[in-house]
């Protein structure tokens, strides 16, 4: 069995998402906790083959201890916004009931001159648990030819492994 270790929560449900949505069996996907924990999550699944998937900035530790590791640019949340596009997100989060939210925040000083991009990655970081609620959604809503490279790539290690 193929083991896929990713740094957390939000990461395993698109992931978990996206493989139902291709008809592949759902994966096993171990979140550690940020990717300080690979190696002790890594050392649990000895003898297995184990894949990762990591944010840029994070590579180094992902790389240093699998072979095989999937790199978001610059993480998950943006590369599912570049491939659903800022017009499908926002009708996404307009859909949940949480446009007015949304507009809010991009009327904070700080965030006014932000890219709009910038602006959806802070309104998915910034509440508690929006990343986890909306890693799926945003999964759910992509065509599978849309599908970010490093997610298509992982997923297509998975069915050939």
């Amino acid at each position: 069995m193929t083991i896929v270790l990713v740094e957390g929560e939000s990461d395993a449900a698109a992931l978990r998402t996206l493989a139902a949505r291709l008809g592949l069996p759902e994966p096993r996907v171990v979140p550690v906790g940020g990717s300080k924990g690979v190696r002790r999550a890594a050392a649990e699944f000895t003898g297995e083959r184990i894949l990762g998937l990591v944010d840029a900035a994070e590579r180094t530790d992902f790389q240093s201890v699998l072979d095989t590791v999937f790199v978001c640019n610059p993480d998950l949340e943006a590369e599912l916004i570049r491939a659903l596009g800022v017009d499908g997100v926002v009708a996404l989060i307009a859909a949940q009931g949480e446009l007015a939210s949304f507009r809010r925040l991009q009327a904070q000083p700080f965030l006014r001159a932000s890219s709009i991009e910038h602006q959806l990655a802070r309104f998915f970081g910034g509440r508690s648990g929006n990343k986890v609620r909306y890693a799926p959604l945003l999964a759910s809503a992509l065509a599978p030819e849309a599908i970010p490279a490093p997610l298509a790539a992982l997923l297509a290690g998975l069915s050939s492994g």
